[in-house]
C-alpha cells in the first residue's frame, strides 16, 4: 500500500482502495461514503499541487494584459496583428492603445475630449450662417465635432498618413531659402514657417507664420487648408513629390489678395517683415534689396516646394552644442544659419538667404584647430593689430595647403614610377594631413576639457561696424575662420578670412576683416520634434545637397 502510494504521488490510487474494500467487506463499515471523501481530499491536494493551467498561447491571456502589450507596439503593426484572430482585432478597437500611440509616436496630448485648438484664430472657429426658417442668424462651430472621434481615427486617417512631412523643411524660394517646421498641434497638423525678428533684435526670439494646416472634417477624410493670405484658411493641396522632398498648392490664390492691390499687399507684407514702414528705411540700396525680396517672394504664393533638413548630431567633443542660429547680416536684415561640427571645424550654413550669398551656402567655415590668442583691451580696440593677428594664421594656412598639394603631387608621382609597389596618392594624402594636424595646436574640439575657458575681454576695434550694438563685453575663445562674401546674384564667391568669437553657449560672432564688419549670432531655443538627423553621415549628405540647389 505504502508502494503504491509513493508511485501515484499523493494519497492512494484507485485500485488500491479498490483492493482495501473488498478486504474490508462484511465489516459494516461505510465504504461508499469514505471513498467519497477520499477523492475529494485528493482532488484538493492535486489542484494545490499544479496550480492554476498555464496559457498556451498569446489569446490566452487576460484582456488587460493584451491591451498593455499591443500598446506598445508600433502602429503600422497593428493592423497585422487584427489579422491574427477575432479576439485580437476586437481587442485593437480600444482607446487605450491608439492614444499611446498617438502620443508616443507623434507627441499628441493626452486628452481627446479637451483637446485645444491650434494653429487658428477666434475668427476661424466660428462662421455666421443665415437659418432659411429664421431671419436672423445664428454662429455655428465651424470645427467638427470631436466627441465623435476616436484615437483609432485620429492616427488612421490623419498622423500616419502625413507622418512623412512631420519635421523641419526648406522651401525653395530662390535665393531666399527658409525654415519650415511641419508638426502636430492638438487635432491638426501645422507647417509653421520660421521668421527672424526684426533687425536688429537678433536676441528676440522667433516668429512663426501658419502656411498650411491638415485635420480631420470628419472620421474618415482629412482636410488640407492654406492659410497664406489675410482672408482665412482656404482649400489647398499637399503632394509627395518624392523620399524627403513635398510641395503645397493653394486652390484658392483669390484669398491672398487684397482689396488696396499690390501697394497694400506690400505695405502688410514690410511691417511683417521688417516690422517698419518703406519711409522708416533712410538707406536707399536697403530699399531696394527690401522691393526686390517681396517681387521675388510674392511669385510663390500658389505652390512651394520643401526639402528636407536636419539637425546636426550633437558629439562631445564639441565646442558648443550645435544647432540653429539668428545672425546679423548688414543690410540684408537678419538671416538663420545652422551650425555644425566636423571634427577640427565647425561650419555656419545659410538656411535664409540673400541675391549676394544665397541659402544653403557655407557661411563661415572656422579652423577650430587654430585658435587666435587676443591681445589687451587696447591693442583690440586697432584694427590693424587684430588684422596682423589673424592674416598671420591666414598666411600660414596658405602655405600649409601650398606644401600639401605639393607633396600629393609628388606622392602620386612617385606611386605611378613605382607601380604597385609605391604609396598611393590618396595615402600620400592622408599622411599629410595628419602630419599637419599634428603640427598645428589641437583646438578644443579635439580634446575634452572638464570646464569652460575663463573669459576674457573682448571689444570691438574702432572701425568695424556693427549693426546691433549690444553685444558681449566678454568672451571666451576666438578662432581663425573664413567667410564667404560675393557680389549680386552670387558673382565672383570668395572666402575671406575673419575671427570667430564664442562669447557662451548660446551666442558668437564673426569680424569680416575684409568687410570691416561684425556678425553677432544667438541660438534659437525652440523645441523642434522630428528634426535630428539618424546618423553624421546623412547630415553631411544633407549639406551636399543644400549647397547643389543654389549653386
Amino acid at each position: 500500500m505504502a508502494v503504491c502510494a509513493r508511485l501515484c504521488g499523493v494519497g492512494q490510487s484507485r485500485r488500491c482502495r479498490r483492493r482495501q474494500r473488498q478486504n474490508q467487506q462484511g465489516q459494516g463499515s461505510d465504504s461508499d461514503m469514505d471513498e467519497e471523501e477520499e477523492e475529494r481530499i485528493v482532488g484538493q491536494k492535486q489542484a494545490e499541487h499544479t496550480g492554476p493551467p498555464h496559457p498556451q498561447s498569446l489569446a490566452d491571456l487576460p484582456p488587460e494584459l493584451l491591451v498593455e502589450i499591443f500598446s506598445l507596439l508600433p502602429g503600422t503593426a497593428l493592423p497585422n496583428v487584427a489579422l491574427v484572430c477575432k479576439k485580437f482585432k476586437q481587442m485593437l478597437n480600444t482607446e487605450t492603445i491608439w492614444r499611446r500611440r498617438c502620443m508616443e509616436e507623434f507627441g499628441m496630448r493626452d486628452d481627446l475630449r479637451k483637446m485645444e485648438v491650434g494653429g487658428v484664430c477666434s475668427r476661424d472657429l466660428y462662421v455666421k450662417r443665415v437659418n432659411p426658417r429664421v431671419k436672423s442668424g445664428r454662429f455655428m462651430k465651424l470645427l467638427p465635432d470631436y466627441e465623435h472621434m476616436d484615437y483609432r481615427d485620429v492616427y488612421t486617417h490623419l498622423l500616419h498618413p502625413y507622418r512623412h512631412i512631420l519635421g523641419l523643411w526648406q522651401p525653395d524660394i530662390g535665393p531666399y531659402g527658409g525654415l519650415l517646421n511641419v508638426v502636430v498641434d492638438g487635432l491638426f497638423i501645422i507647417g509653421w514657417m520660421y521668421l527672424p525678428p526684426h533687425d536688429p533684435r537678433v536676441e528676440d526670439p522667433m516668429r512663426r507664420r501658419p502656411l498650411f494646416r491638415i485635420h480631420l472634417w470628419e472620421s474618415q477624410k482629412a482636410t488640407v487648408e492654406c492659410m497664406y493670405g489675410h482672408k482665412g484658411p482656404h482649400k489647398g493641396d499637399i503632394q509627395t513629390v518624392k523620399k524627403d522632398e513635398f510641395s503645397t498648392k493653394c486652390n484658392q490664390t483669390d484669398y491672398h489678395r487684397m482689396p488696396g492691390g499690390r501697394q497694400e499687399e506690400f505695405r502688410t507684407w514690410l511691417e511683417e517683415e521688417w516690422g517698419r514702414t518703406l519711409e522708416e528705411i533712410f538707406h536707399e540700396h536697403m530699399q531696394e534689396l527690401i522691393l526686390m525680396k517681396f517681387i521675388y517672394t510674392s511669385q510663390y504664393d500658389n505652390c512651394l516646394t520643401y526639402r528636407r533638413i536636419y539637425l546636426p548630431p550633437v558629439m562631445p567633443s564639441d565646442l558648443l552644442q550645435p544647432g540653429l542660429f539668428k545672425g546679423t547680416y548688414g543690410s540684408h536684415g537678419l538671416e538663420i544659419v545652422m551650425l555644425s561640427f566636423h571634427e577640427t571645424s565647425a561650419r555656419a550654413t545659410k538656411l535664409t538667404g540673400d541675391p549676394n550669398v544665397p541659402a544653403g551656402q557655407l557661411t563661415l567655415d572656422v579652423d577650430l584647430s587654430r585658435p587666435v590668442v587676443l591681445p589687451d583691451l587696447e591693442q583690440q580696440r586697432n584694427i590693424e593689430e587684430l588684422s596682423r593677428l589673424v592674416l598671420g594664421v591666414h598666411e600660414e594656412v596658405q602655405r600649409e595647403a601650398e606644401q600639401q598639394a605639393k607633396g600629393t603631387s609628388a606622392t602620386g608621382r612617385s606611386a605611378a614610377e613605382a607601380g604597385c609597389g609605391g604609396a598611393s596618392a590618396e595615402e600620400g594624402m592622408e599622411a599629410d594631413h595628419g602630419v599637419c594636424l599634428d603640427s598645428c595646436q589641437p583646438g578644443p574640439s579635439t580634446t575634452t576639457t572638464t570646464s569652460p575657458p575663463e573669459p576674457k575681454p573682448f571689444v570691438l576695434p574702432l572701425g568695424v561696424m556693427a549693426r546691433n550694438e549690444v553685444y558681449p563685453r566678454t568672451c571666451r575663445e576666438s578662432f581663425y575662420g573664413t567667410g564667404l562674401i560675393a557680389g549680386h546674384g552670387f558673382t565672383s564667391p570668395e572666402r575671406t578670412p575673419g575671427l570667430f568669437v564664442l562669447f557662451d553657449q548660446d551666442r558668437f560672432g564673426f569680424i569680416w576683416l575684409e568687410l570691416k564688419s561684425f556678425s553677432l549670432y544667438s541660438r534659437l531655443t525652440d523645441h523642434l520634434a522630428h528634426a535630428h538627423a539618424p546618423n553624421m553621415e546623412r547630415f553631411e549628405a544633407m549639406l551636399r545637397n543644400m549647397q547643389s540647389w543654389t549653386s
